[in-house]
């Protein structure tokens, strides 16, 4: 009996884990970051952000550099942060940085460029065009092609 129940339990974790992951949207196609820099440009300005262009085309302003350790795409991060669309719609918020501790380098690509530009204890705002967040993916309530916006305190680094 022990085993049917943790055969069962297994298969329901897996197909959980399978209906969580994220699917490539068919229909889509990718958007470059250059064709999305004058939405970029006219979301930094309207919400009063001096934002500086990183070559990969996400755009980022640094409110506090932080000190002490920059985290690598190794690392272990804690943050907190809110994610955003361009209309402002809050698609997702953590203010308990013990409810993260993520690998950077198991995070979107903007997040891998965005917080190696502080260190421990920095906060920063990045603007992330569609290909550096998840683009085609299919991604919770986040549209195909989404330019994102976050703002992030990187408490810890390990």
């Amino acid at each position: 009996m022990k085993t049917y129940c943790l055969v069962l339990l297994s298969a329901l974790v897996i197909t959980g884990n399978l209906s969580c992951s994220k699917r490539t949207n068919d229909s889509c196609s990718p958007k470059t970051p250059q064709s999305e820099q004058a939405q970029i440009l006219a979301f930094a300005s309207a919400n009063g952000i001096t934002a500086t262009a990183h070559a990969s085309g996400l755009y980022y302003q640094i409110i506090n550099p932080g000190s002490g350790v920059t985290p690598t795409v190794s690392s272990k991060v804690y943050v907190k942060y809110t994610g955003k669309l361009t209309d402002g719609t809050v698609f997702d918020s953590q203010t308990d940085s013990s409810k993260t501790g993520w690998i950077l380098g198991n995070l979107i690509t903007g997040w891998q460029l965005g917080l190696p530009l502080i260190q421990k204890g920095g906060s920063i705002k990045l603007i992330l065009p569609s290909s550096l967040a998840y683009g085609c993916l299919i991604a919770g309530s986040i549209p195909v092609n989404s330019i994102l916006y976050f703002e992030i305190e990187l408490v810890d680094v390990q």
